[in-house]
């Protein structure tokens, strides 16, 4: 034996650099999470760092995958088993729950737009479609968890719900496809310890719908307000409203018509743009509100007359006015300095909205440099609740103590407008929100002292309009409903000034 000091000949190994603590939990817990992914067990003090992690991370832990589901992939080798379609739609979905972007803007975001046409086509159908179905896409995953309120990571329930709106609302895809990338999808994400939950899950559910094809449908049975508000992916609090306010059929069309593309409409022959092609492309509800607002300007004489848009952007309505109204001064203001340079870029691709004024302003503040208008035109921000078809993502954001502060802020930018019109001028106040709180109730709110002016006549007016006005007219109001209408939900009432004031 040898002592201590005493020389063996060989050369003594470096001293490796202590870890950082740090580093070794971190590596502790890569170990543990690599062995849980492969269906293995660790040891309870480091099973529960995991499960801390995840939670420090803001996640939750999901259960450990069985042995027999095999060995994870890595997140390269999943990324590349996953069509750019569907990752594209991945990253879409996961930014919207996030609450960072709207589902429309990315979809025509340079990501998107950077994919070959049938991919770009599968992926928007992919984002439309499962914020669509969201609400029923959750219910059909909950009821085939072990435990159905579990709280999933956001990333395995976005493969889950991405899967499952393929498998049941998708018939041209095919079953393999929509499953396995939605497994790889989980395993991509950093997920791969869910992949087997996933893969089960979606078998059961392709099963099901594969089943239920193969049924002879049976009479219609009738449908609580709750049942069809699940079926047809909308929030009951929101279904209950219209059905209140509009009646149990009108309330089933319109979450019939949320869960499809928007109508191209009838509203308007196809006349009317081959005898103007210059006239601006927009959805024909806001055709119909524009029009309206441009048969509704007042008579004016010796001078041109004034118009204000104040909540302009994205100005499709604007350019209507400045088409209809080619003599008229336009001023067209908006809060946000992004989307009035949106808005200024579009106006510079026709040639008759040269003259139009732009100004970054609050609606309720404007100048008093900017003098008194003939025609102002009040489409203000408002819920969305009749464009879920267009932006689907608003039945998940909106809370129903959200419309008493729509309205406020929608009260304050209405009673600006009126101070500003000349004698004789004429405020249209417009939404498109289906709820009263937003609407009704609103311009129940205007002083005495300005008179409703009827929209039926003013509706005869327009050039185009395909279908009888008193059809979309309720109390001297605009009122479309989606299903009912080929459009979408909107509201508008005219209110105008005294003579002489």
């Amino acid at each position: 034996m040898k002592s201590k000091g005493q020389n063996t000949g060989q050369r003594a190994r470096p001293t490796k650099p202590p870890v950082p603590a740090k580093s070794q939990e971190q590596a502790g817990l890569e170990a543990a999470a690599r062995v849980i992914a492969a269906g293995g067990r660790v040891p309870k003090k480091i099973g529960l760092a995991v499960a801390a992690g995840a939670q420090r991370a803001g996640t939750q832990a999901v259960q450990a995958r069985p042995a027999s589901a095999g060995p994870t992939l890595g997140v390269a080798a999943a990324l590349a088993k996953i069509t750019p379609a569907r990752l594209v739609a991945f990253e879409i979905l996961t930014f919207v729950a996030a609450g960072k972007a709207h589902s429309d803007e990315l979809l025509h975001g340079a990501r998107t737009q950077a994919l070959a046409e049938a991919d770009r086509h599968l992926a928007t159908a992919l984002v439309m479609g499962v914020l669509r179905w969201q609400i029923a896409l959750d219910a059909r995953i909950r009821a085939l968890l072990e435990r159905p309120n579990q709280a999933l990571p956001e990333p395995v329930l976005l493969a889950l719900r991405m899967g499952a709106f393929q498998l049941l609302y998708m018939d041209r895809i095919p079953a393999h496809a929509a499953l396995s990338e939605s497994v790889e999808l989980c395993r991509a994400a950093g997920h791969p310890h869910a992949s087997g939950m996933v893969n089960a899950i979606l078998r059961k559910l392709a099963a099901a719908s594969a089943a239920s094809t193969q049924k002879q449908p049976g009479q219609p049975i009738y449908e609580s307000t709750a049942a069809f508000a699940e079926r047809l992916g909308h929030p009951l609090w929101l279904v209950e409203r219209w059905v209140r306010h509009y009646g149990r059929e009108a309330a089933l069309k319109i979450c019939a018509a949320d869960q499809v593309e928007p109508d191209s409409g009838d509203l308007f022959g196809a006349a009317l743009f081959e005898a103007d092609p210059a006239l601006p492309q927009i959805d024909a509800g806001s055709r119909l509100v524009a029009e309206l607002a441009a048969a509704a300007l007042p008579k004016i004489t010796g001078r041109p007359a004034r118009i204000w848009d104040a909540c302009a952007a994205p100005g499709g309505k604007t350019l209507v006015l400045a088409r209809r109204l080619p003599d008229a001064e336009f001023l067209a203001t908006d809060v946000s300095p992004r989307r009035l340079a949106q808005m200024q870029a579009r106006f510079g691709r026709y040639a008759y909205a040269g003259a139009i004024e732009t100004a970054v302003a609050d609606a309720t503040q404007l100048p008093e440099t900017a003098g008194q208008f003939d025609l102002i035109l009040c489409d203000v921000p408002c819920s969305g609740t009749g464009t879920l078809a267009r932006n689907p993502e608003i039945r998940f954001r909106l809370k129903q103590e959200d419309l008493a502060r729509q309205a406020e802020r929608q009260s304050a930018i209405l009673n600006a407008a009126l101070k500003r019109l000349a004698p004789g001028g004429r405020v249209v106040y417009s939404t498109c929100s289906l709820e009263r709180e937003e609407n009704e109730q609103v311009a129940a709110q205007v002083p005495d002292e300005f008179t409703r002016v009827s929209v039926a006549g003013l509706l005869e007016s327009v050039a185009g309009l395909q279908i009888p006005p008193e059809s979309v007219i309720q109390n001297d109001a605009l009122r479309t409903l989606p299903g009912l209408q080929a459009c979408d939900g909107f509201y508008a009432v005219v209110f105008e000034a005294q003579a002489q004031r």
